[in-house]
């Protein structure tokens, strides 16, 4: 028995009751999937799954509070105690007509179901209540030797559902397996196969694989299963299907979030994509960044959130680079960005390349000097303050204010008469 947190012991007990009821019924139950892998690796498992032989109507009538969620999969979730346990009843699937979904299901028997998973490690049912693995598929085997397979015929089950060729990375990556030689060469021969994935579902799997700190290891396996330019829609030439460590902006990052990770990734890509004859900087204008992030919004389905970070950090870092000097607002109005923390791995990741490395020094030694202090103080004026004083607005309020601003972060007023002072000169 791992030694849980409270949390998850108690969602635990709750599976195990679930489990309880239904064995006290007649019916086959175990705890199935993730669960039982993350258990075997000693890790906390985030939920406890059941799989039973129960019929989805007959689990709704042994528990007070149910939810059908995929009833025609058999899937329906329990509310109890504190938690809410996915029950699914053993089935197999029929056609995958969209590389998604079957198109029917039958229930069947603990073995058929395992059978039907996409990865031996994720093929696993618990007994618990007598603490008992049930394997079918040599699961086991696989995580002691740290491997990751496909259940049965590797091409079928990725024709099935495409994404589970995101899904092995990821899981790859998460766990340190190597990928079984016949279930990677399976996923080269099918990657093209993303294309009829929805953006959403990928931009899902990216998430999970590009902002955790597995994220060296699992962007090298893209590039080195041929996912990385189905998964960002892009076309990559075969002399550029291998990534130039050495030039790429994605290995260097320490800590990322998934929106600078994915930014990094498009810039290595697109220039990768180009024959890596120009400079890497070349795509990381506004102008181009732009056009590239408008890309990946429509082919990923990404936030307005996710894409203003992209192309802010994008901006600051520019504007950093390119400027004459950097005078003591600029640098403020950069750290009091929000996104300031990316821009600044942005520029890091950029000098790891080789790629202005002095200016980029520079730039942080500056940035460094405001660490701690207040960057962002509310200013002494405003747009209201000057109608309240009998000027028009126009044009010409928004660069007296940012001025008068830049002023005020400078250290060359410092009350709310001299910026008075200072704006009416001006206007």
């Amino acid at each position: 028995m791992l030694d849980l947190p409270q949390a998850a012991v108690d969602r635990r007990e709750d599976a195990v009751a679930v489990v309880k009821t239904l064995r006290e019924a007649g019916h086959v139950a175990y705890f199935a999937g993730g669960c039982v892998r993350d258990a075997l690796l000693g890790l906390t498992p985030k939920d406890f799954d059941v799989a039973t032989d129960a019929p989805p109507a007959r689990v709704r009538e042994l528990f007070r509070k149910t939810q059908a969620v995929g009833q025609a999969f058999g899937v329906i979730l329990v509310r109890i105690g504190k938690s809410v346990i996915e029950v699914a009843t053993f089935r197999t699937d029929g056609i995958y007509a969209d590389g998604r979904r079957p198109t029917e299901v039958t229930f069947a028997t603990a073995e058929e179901d395992a059978q039907r998973r996409d990865f031996t490690i994720n093929g696993l049912f618990l007994d618990p209540i007598d603490d008992r693995i049930i394997d079918y598929v040599d699961g086991q085997a696989d995580l002691q030797n740290r491997v990751l397979r496909a259940i049965g015929d590797p091409t079928k089950r990725f024709a099935e559902d495409h994404l589970r060729m995101l899904r092995a990375v990821r899981f790859a990556a998460r766990f340190d397996l190597s990928i079984d030689p016949g279930t990677a060469s399976a996923i080269r021969k099918d990657a093209g196969s993303l294309s009829r994935i929805s953006g959403e579902r990928i931009a899902d799997e990216l998430r999970r694989m590009l902002a955790t700190p597995s994220r060296r290891r699992a962007y090298r396996d893209l590039w080195a299963l041929g996912l990385i330019g189905p998964a960002l829609n892009v076309k990559l030439p075969p002399p550029a299907a291998a990534l130039n460590e050495s030039r790429s902006l994605v290995l260097p990052l320490e800590e990322a979030t998934f929106p600078l990770a994915l930014l990094c990734a498009l810039t290595d890509v697109r220039w990768h994509a180009s024959g890596q004859k120009h400079d890497i900087l070349g795509n990381l204008t506004p102008q181009e960044a732009a056009k590239m992030v408008s890309h990946a919004r429509q082919t990923l389905k990404l936030s307005n959130h996710e894409t203003d970070e992209m192309l802010a950090a994008t901006r600051v870092a520019h504007g950093l680079l390119n400027a004459r000097e950097w005078r003591v607002a600029m640098l403020k109005r950069a750290l009091a960005n929000r996104y300031s923390g990316s821009m600044r791995a942005l520029l890091r990741s950029l000098r790891t390349t080789g790629i202005a490395t002095e200016r980029i020094d520079a730039i942080e030694s500056r940035l460094s000097a405001f660490d701690g202090t207040d960057c962002a103080p509310t200013p002494l004026i405003t747009g209201d303050d000057l109608v309240a004083a009998g000027h028009r607005p126009g044009p010409s309020f928004k660069k007296t204010l940012d001025e008068v601003y830049d002023a005020q972060l400078e250290g060359r007023i410092a009350t709310k008469d001299a910026a008075m002072e200072m704006a009416k000169s001006m206007l």
